[in-house]
């Protein structure tokens, strides 16, 4: 786990003159609509606000998808550990709409949501690793399953970490399954969902590959098999052999002891947690 204020060295790049000013527009009264974006002009920041921050917590998959793309980049940031049973002021003032972690802060310009800030990042830092395809056509296909994996896969994927082992599970386990399938069709004639290496996709599922495995051994369920999903799970071994994805990724056991811990105390609230 990084520790509070952490600085992760690597080369600086100089920032453009432009941000995104993200909003929060929902025809559905929930949190989980699609934001806009507004680009609005730079103001320039003071000495002490100039560079790169990300409020995080290090068991977030969402704080993940941030790391891996300024590690990508070579971009140096500051890592600040939040306690979300106790939040920061910082986090309060940076993000007021869901108080939630990942949140950015470059040159005092603080944005949220883990999509919206590796688009940002890669359109910022441009000379750096290319994150977003340069094709058009393949850019929108990047965010179209980028928005299906987060609207549907995280979805059917979490039940079967808080069900107890029960008549429920095997459905459960289905649905998971029929996501993945789904997505699994992006893979096709390729190492990554990038193509030769690692891109947008990439970044947005690359947690998968250290979680899924994670909610199979503690539900007693497989998923993700060389017999039902053999592009997903050779994908697995493939993005946890990248070493900025998985410097970037909660070490394994430490994270399967909290989600233990976390998922009895789920299922012992019962089906209204």
């Amino acid at each position: 786990m990084p520790s509070t204020n952490q600085i992760i060295k690597a080369n600086k790049h100089p920032a453009t003159s432009y941000v995104l000013d993200l909003y929060h527009a929902s025809k559905t009264g929930t949190d989980a609509s699609w934001p806009l974006l507004r680009l609005q002009q730079h103001q320039a920041p003071t000495m002490a606000e100039k560079g790169v921050k990300v409020l995080g917590m290090w068991a977030s998959p969402f704080v993940a998808r941030v790391e891996m793309a300024l590690r990508l980049k070579g971009v140096a940031y500051e890592y600040v550990s939040e306690d979300l049973a106790n939040k920061s002021d910082a986090l309060l003032r940076y993000n007021p709409v869901n108080k939630k972690v990942p949140v950015l802060v470059h040159d005092g310009k603080p944005m949220a949501e883990s999509a919206v800030i590796v688009e940002y990042i890669d359109e910022v830092w441009k000379d750096g690793y290319p994150i977003m395809p340069a094709d058009p056509y393949e850019r929108a296909q990047a965010r179209f399953w980028a928005r299906y994996t987060d609207e549907k896969c995280n979805a059917a994927i979490y039940p079967v970490f808080t069900t107890a082992a029960g008549e429920a599970q095997p459905k459960l386990v289905h649905e998971a399954k029929q996501c993945l399938k789904t997505l699994q069709t992006a893979l096709e004639g390729k190492k990554f969902f990038g193509g030769d290496g690692v891109g947008y996709l990439d970044i947005i599922v690359g947690w998968y590959a250290r979680w899924v495995p994670i909610i199979e051994e503690l539900s007693g369920t497989s998923i993700v098999s060389d017999q039902e999903l053999p592009l997903m799970k050779a994908w697995f071994d493939r993005i946890l052999a990248v070493d900025v994805v998985r410097e970037s990724l909660p070490p394994r056991d430490k994270l399967l002891a909290l989600n233990k811990i976390r998922r009895e105390q789920l299922i012992s609230r019962g089906p209204a947690a």
